[in-house]
C-alpha cells in the first residue's frame, strides 16, 4: 500500500467555499499585478545592461571590504555577493552612462581598485540591445508558453478546459512576479525560468485533476456538476499533495544548502510550485462550473473526444 498523505475518503468542500477561495486569491493577484505596474521590477544586469565580474581571490574573500573598497569610484550601484565557495565573488555593475568607452573606463577602475592578486574568472559586458532584446523574448517565451498550454488543454478535453487552465496559469505566473516586485528581488534572466517552470508544473497538476473530473462526468451523468468537481478534487487531493510535498522537501534543501547564488533562483520556484498546487485545487476545477459544461453536452455521453483518440 503506497503512502496516503490525505485519506481515501476526504471530502472537503473545496467548491461551497468557492467564493471565498476566489476573493482572496483575486485580493493577492491585484496586490501583485498593482506592484508589477506602479512599484516595477529590480532589473538585474540582464535587463537593464552594466557589468558582471565573477573573480577568484586567493584567500577567503573579505566582501564588506571590496564593497567599501569599490564604493563611489562608478556611478551607480555595485552589488557583491558570494559565489559558490568563500573565495569566489559575484560583482555587479550598473550600466554606466556614456556608453561603451564609459563601460571599459569602469572595468579598468574597478581592476585598478581590486589589484592584481586576484583571478578573473568571468567578465561580461550587457549592452542596451541585449537588454531589450532579452526583455521582448522573456515576454513572448510567457506568452507563447500560455498559448500553447491552452491549445494542448483545449485539444485533449474540451475548450472549457482550456480557458480555465490559462486563467489559473496567468494567477500563478503574476504570483511569482509579484513576489519580485514586491520583495524588490532582482529580476533576471531566471526570473523568466522560474514563471515557465511554475506554469509547467501547475498544467501538470491541473491535468490530473481534469482528468479525473472527465472520468467523473461519464461516470456519473446525473450527479449535479458541483457536487462532480468536488468530488474529482479530493479524489486526486492526496497525489497533488504528494507530489508537490516532495518536490517543495527538495527545493527547500536547495533553498538552505545552495548558497546564495542557488537559493535566489529557487525562492521564486518554491513560491511558483506553492501557488501553482493552490489554484490547481481551488481555480482551475471550481472555474468549470461557470462554463456551463453540462449543458452544452460535455459529459452527457456524447464523449466529444473519442474522436480524437483521446
Amino acid at each position: 500500500m503506497g503512502l496516503q498523505l490525505i485519506p481515501y475518503n476526504t471530502n472537503y468542500d473545496f467548491v461551497g467555499k468557492k467564493n471565498i477561495i476566489f476573493a482572496i486569491l483575486g485580493l493577492i493577484t491585484i496586490i501583485c499585478l498593482g506592484s508589477v505596474f506602479f512599484h516595477g521590477f529590480n532589473y538585474g544586469i540582464d535587463f537593464k545592461g552594466g557589468l558582471l565580474l565573477q573573480i577568484r581571490t586567493h584567500e577567503a574573500a573579505d566582501i564588506a571590504k571590496l564593497r567599501s573598497d569599490l564604493s563611489g569610484i562608478v556611478h551607480g550601484e555595485v552589488t557583491l555577493q558570494e559565489f559558490g565557495s568563500p573565495n569566489d565573488v559575484l560583482i555587479r555593475v550598473e550600466r554606466q552612462p556614456g556608453g561603451e568607452e564609459a563601460q571599459m573606463a569602469a572595468l579598468d577602475q574597478i581592476k585598478e581598485k581590486i589589484g592584481p592578486n586576484v583571478d578573473y574568472r568571468q567578465v561580461v559586458t550587457v549592452g542596451p540591445k541585449v537588454s531589450e532584446d532579452l526583455i521582448r523574448n522573456g515576454i513572448y517565451a510567457v506568452l507563447w508558453s500560455l498559448v500553447a498550454m491552452l491549445i494542448y488543454v483545449w485539444f485533449r478535453f474540451e475548450w472549457q478546459f482550456g480557458v480555465c487552465s490559462v486563467i489559473t496559469l496567468a494567477h500563478d505566473a503574476i504570483i511569482v512576479l509579484g513576489l519580485f516586485s514586491l520583495f524588490q528581488l532582482e529580476f533576471n534572466e531566471t526570473a523568466i525560468i522560474a514563471v515557465l517552470i511554475t506554469v509547467t508544473y501547475s498544467i501538470n497538476d491541473t491535468v490530473v485533476i481534469y482528468d479525473r473530473i472527465r472520468e467523473n462526468l461519464r461516470k456519473f451523468k446525473k450527479m449535479p456538476m458541483a457536487e462532480l468537481v468536488n468530488h474529482s478534487i479530493n479524489e486526486t487531493l492526496s497525489r497533488t499533495i504528494l507530489t508537490s510535498t516532495t518536490t517543495l522537501l527538495s527545493l527547500l534543501g536547495l533553498y538552505f544548502f545552495g548558497g546564495p547564488v542557488i537559493a535566489a533562483f529557487s525562492l521564486p520556484i518554491i513560491v511558483g510550485i506553492s501557488a501553482g498546487t493552490i489554484s490547481s485545487i481551488t481555480i482551475s476545477a471550481p472555474l468549470l462550473l461557470y462554463m456551463g459544461m453540462r449543458s452544452q453536452g460535455v459529459g452527457n455521453g456524447s464523449e466529444p473526444n473519442k474522436a480524437k483518440g483521446i
